[in-house]
């Protein structure tokens, strides 16, 4: 899945993706890690935390997006199906 992403985004997660193999990974592909470094490790990288602030805004959208029953069970048996369900509710939520 990390092949598909493009290398000018960043990579918003908590401290549990803090893995120096995902580490490497990420910035062998160019692609800017924004995970906290767990308590424990030798040498903690730096973190944007102005972008890491954000990643709460996609969590929160994340568990809206599970309070339809169709879409936190997947229903549909149609990946096409399923896709307009949440692009449906995505639109519903974000006119709220």
């Amino acid at each position: 899945m990390l092949d598909e992403i493009d290398p000018e985004v960043y990579i918003a997660a908590d401290r549990a993706y803090d893995a120096a193999p995902l580490i490497e990974k990420l910035e062998e592909r160019e692609i800017t890690p924004v995970i906290p470094s767990k308590k424990n490790r030798i040498c903690p990288r730096k973190t944007r935390f102005s972008i890491y602030k954000k990643r709460n805004i996609i969590e929160r959208f994340f568990a809206r997006l599970k309070w339809f029953r169709g879409i936190a069970t997947r229903y549909d048996k149609l990946k096409s199906t399923f896709i307009a369900a949440v692009q449906l509710v995505s639109a519903v939520i974000g006119a709220n």
